[in-house]
């Protein structure tokens, strides 16, 4: 008997449902031939040769050494890999972002790279009077806000050009030239942290900091965000070691060592 799902009339799509009824089928037998696949799906050995000759190609299954046998491929892996790992830095990241919102009584987000964007992956309101904007699975430009300018710092300069290909303008204060982009990035990895007022929105304003893996690297970024009419420079000022605190107790979490202070 077949243990494919039918797609559902405008629900699912046939193709999308039977590729991944194919990965549930090849994870309970360990492998399978295009004979078996085609049995559990209940369709011609053709149609399951080319489902799983895409599959093949985008390495969620691979043959094995026995030609015309398939299995999990690596490309599972590495999907399983990043999102355990984002998981991960959600898990470690809650409380101290907690905490954070608390302290400073605005919203706290986390971010990460997205190839030419910042992908936010937490938010922790601190539920003051204004209601904030829920960021959460939203991409916003690297050029135009904090986090974005924290991640980019952690790159290097050709990575930098290829991760922002184009400087838009969104306010009068959104940095558009690339010498000057770079010179802010410079900045930032020599104080720590990055401040972003009325660039990305007018009346908003973000102070970000580097959060760090066990080697080290950028991997995220904690930010305090808020309106500019309430984080005044001298409130910002004020918040910068709070941040920054913030990102280095995450990467503490996530297993990074800061080096020891030097008298």
């Amino acid at each position: 008997m077949s243990n494919a799902r039918t797609a559902d009339s405008g629900v699912a799509v046939q193709s999308v449902d039977r590729a991944l009824t194919i990965l549930t089928v090849l994870a309970r037998l360990g492998q399978g031939g295009v004979s078996e696949v085609a049995a559990e799906l209940g369709v011609h050995k053709s149609t399951a040769f080319r489902l799983l000759s895409t599959l093949e190609c985008h390495d969620f299954v691979e043959q094995t050494e026995d030609r015309g046998k398939y299995r999990l491929g690596l490309g599972l892996s590495r999907l399983a890999g990043a999102s355990s790992a984002r998981l991960d830095l959600v898990q470690q990241a809650r409380p101290v972002c907690r905490q954070l919102a608390a302290d400073c009584g605005e919203t706290v987000n986390i971010a990460v790279l997205s190839e030419r964007s910042a992908l936010y992956v937490d938010q922790v309101s601190a539920g003051s009077m204004l209601p904030s904007h829920n960021w959460v699975g939203q991409h916003i430009p690297l050029h135009a806000t904090s986090n974005g300018k924290v991640l980019l710092s952690g790159l290097e300069a050709d990575e930098v050009d290829r991760r922002a290909t184009e400087l838009p303008s969104y306010t009068q204060l959104t940095v558009t030239d690339r010498a000057e982009l770079h010179r802010q990035l410079a900045t930032v990895r020599e104080q720590g942290y990055a401040v972003a007022a009325d660039e990305l929105e007018v009346g908003l304003t973000a102070l970000a900091a580097p959060v760090r893996s066990a080697h080290g690297d950028v991997i995220a970024s904690v930010s305090v965000s808020g309106p500019t009419f309430r984080l005044t420079d001298a409130k910002v000022h004020d918040l910068v070691p709070v941040v920054v605190a913030a990102g280095t107790e995450v990467s503490r979490r996530l297993g990074w060592e800061s080096e020891p202070n030097r008298a």
